[in-house]
């Protein structure tokens, strides 16, 4: 999620919105500020709501906008959007790695998993979305980044803190 708009969402909102370059880069300025304010806010978040129900809103804030940037059809629309995907990319990642620590036994093979899956993720998905943007357009490539946002947004439970039945 954050990878692809790191690498790709000021070209898109030139190609996708014909807009100007500086309105692309704008946009992701929109997008970095967004998922700072979520990561400055997201220990209370975390406090009050829990892993679970902070990450599965996370994803729906962030499949909301996608779908806002993939299927809007104004600019205005599409940075609406770009402003929940942001909101949306804070917590993946950092939340996913607290997780992966919780349990002291085997704590570094887990942390070490989830950090190479992290960074895999963010070194291979923005080329591969390139690659598939060159024969969709980019714009229709972030339905990927939609289908993985949905698939983690269904897998958040597994962030659920150690002995705890609900969170």
């Amino acid at each position: 999620m954050e990878g692809s708009a790191n690498d790709w969402l000021p070209l898109i909102m030139v190609d996708g919105y014909n807009v100007t370059p500086a309105m692309g880069s704008f946009a992701f300025g929109l997008f970095v500020a967004a998922m700072t304010l979520g990561r400055i806010v997201g220990d209370k978040l975390l406090d009050r709501f829990g892993r679970v129900t902070v990450l599965r809103t996370s994803a729906l804030f962030a499949f909301g906008g996608l779908l806002f940037v993939i299927l809007g059809r104004s600019y205005v629309f599409a940075i609406v959007g770009i402003v929940f995907w942001g909101l949306g990319a804070a917590f993946g990642f950092p939340v996913g790695l607290s997780a992966a620590g919780d349990d002291p036994r085997g704590v570094a093979a887990r942390v070490g998993a989830v950090s190479t899956a992290g960074y895999f993720a963010f070194l291979v998905g923005p080329p591969i979305l390139g690659i598939i943007g060159e024969y969709i357009g980019l714009l229709r490539a972030l339905f990927v980044v939609l289908i993985a946002v949905a698939v983690a947004g269904l897998l958040s439970h597994a962030a659920k803190p150690l002995g705890k039945s609900h969170q």
